[in-house]
């Protein structure tokens, strides 16, 4: 019994962390709206240990702040902040993605098409952002796996876990499935072409193009809650 009890815990701490996430994201819970551990406990009838770890994982993601004397709150969106996490992702991508097309092979594209296919189904699943945000992120790591940079992918990992919720507000709010689905499937034919300058250009384009979208987009959501 209680070698199972700490998967019925995980389970429970994830089940609070996408509830949360999505009522972030949605605009449900507004930025600067604190986040009482107790009355949350109470509404997801769960205990204050799972709401409280939650609390934690969604501050790792940018969605949760903790200030002193003031406990969690939902974050504000920030339209500098996407600029400079997007232009970073811009810098380290193309080149990541340079140094994965020389070394890539037949395994490596059909790897990368099996995800870029997942990735497009779950566009048609209503209320899903999650699993959007996690395909994406596969998909353009499985293009950069090539590189053999395991710590230059670590900071990649960490700069998508701080882009999650704008990646997501993109695809939820800025028409961005449509444009998306095109520049991914542009994308990998570069790749499977070994067209290392038309990749990387293109890759550049769409980080910076989606951080453009994002900065109008908040700063549109801030005027209007101001």
């Amino acid at each position: 019994m209680d070698t199972n009890s700490p998967i019925v815990h995980k389970t429970r701490t994830q089940v609070v962390v996408e509830v949360l996430r999505e009522r972030i994201l949605s605009g449900d819970i507004e930025a600067g709206k604190p986040l009482r551990q107790s009355a949350l406990a109470s509404e997801l009838n769960v205990s204050r240990i799972p709401i409280r770890e939650a609390l934690l994982q969604l501050e790792a993601e940018g969605l949760v702040k903790f200030e002193a004397h003031k406990g969690a709150t939902a974050a504000a969106l920030s339209s500098e902040q996407v600029c400079e996490l997007f232009e970073l992702r811009a810098l380290i991508e193309t080149d990541l993605l340079a140094k994965s097309i020389v070394n890539m092979n037949s395994i490596d594209i059909e790897q990368a098409r099996a995800i870029l296919t997942k990735l497009e189904e779950s566009f048609s699943h209503a209320n899903s952002s999650n699993l959007w945000s996690e395909l994406n992120t596969e998909f353009h790591t499985s293009l950069y796996k090539a590189a053999n940079r395991p710590n230059t992918m670590e900071v990649v990992q960490n700069l998508n876990s701080n882009c999650d919720r704008y990646i997501r507000l993109h695809l939820l709010r800025k028409g961005g499935i449509p444009k998306a689905e095109q520049q991914h499937q542009q994308l990998l034919a570069l790749c499977e072409a070994k067209d290392v300058e038309g990749a990387c250009a293109l890759l550049k384009e769409h980080i910076l193009g989606s951080a453009q979208d994002l900065i109008e987009l908040v700063d549109a959501h801030n005027h209007s809650s101001s």
